[in-house]
């Protein structure tokens, strides 16, 4: 189905008017601040987030204090989606990656928005099987990949969901995205730095030879970018 213009949002814009009318009377924009936690693992989570722009990482916390991402959102897709579907609590850390803005709305009208529309829910699930193998890919690319091509995986999937070549990430930040030391994380972006891929300073990622991070990352980004445009397309 073709996207309207009543949402920056794909999820929202690819919904039929009827169903998009369910939602709309409680939607209201809100601004995501840099790192502000959503919701926690383990919590029961109050809000459904639809980002208009900025990127929402989905979290596994680790034992002190560490973390590694299972998937990022943007506006590409909905987050806190599927606690709408069983009303259970979060598997995961939802934390704001990069800032930008959403819509957002309670669970609680949105469960029975799903309830009361199939076209809506089959929508819904449609997007969590995209979570799902992000997560997936993500699990296989950490056990399996080098570095190199892990760092450039995840920055051109950070780039496509912001449209951005230059993009705010600490090296504390990209090592717990990855699940590797800070050291490691600044060694790979020198390395890649001398390849000439990217520019890496006081927190910022400059993304110089669009082709070559390509060539240099792992087969997963392709995969998930084939799942997506299968799954929505």
């Amino acid at each position: 189905m073709a996207k309207s213009r009543r949402s920056p949002n794909n999820f929202l814009a690819s919904l039929s008017p009827s169903d998009f009318k369910r939602l709309q009377p409680h939607l209201k924009v809100i601004e995501l601040p840099n790192e502000v936690v959503l919701f926690e693992s383990g919590s029961s989570v109050k809000n459904i987030y639809f980002p208009h722009s900025g990127i929402i990482s989905l979290v596994v916390p680790l034992k002190g204090g560490r973390m590694i991402e299972a998937a990022m959102i943007g506006r590409d897709s909905v987050v806190g989606a599927s606690s709408a579907l069983d009303g259970r609590i979060s598997l995961n850390k939802g934390i704001v990656q990069l800032p930008g803005a959403a819509s957002v709305m309670p669970v609680a009208p949105f469960r029975k928005a799903v309830d009361d529309s199939d076209t809506l829910r089959l929508a819904l699930v449609r997007h969590e099987q995209l979570l799902f193998v992000q997560a997936q890919q993500s699990a296989a690319c950490n056990a399996t990949h080098k570095m190199e091509a892990r760092l450039a995986r995840w920055l051109l999937r950070a780039r496509d969901l912001s449209s951005e070549n230059t993009m705010a990430f600490t090296q504390e930040f990209l090592s717990q995205m990855l699940g590797v030391q800070r050291t490691g994380v600044s060694n790979i972006a020198h390395t890649l730095h001398k390849r000439g891929l990217i520019n890496y300073n006081r927190g910022r990622v400059q993304i110089t030879k669009l082709q070559g991070l390509r060539d240099e990352a792992c087969e997963c980004y392709e995969t998930v970018k084939r799942h997506y445009d299968r799954l929505l397309n």
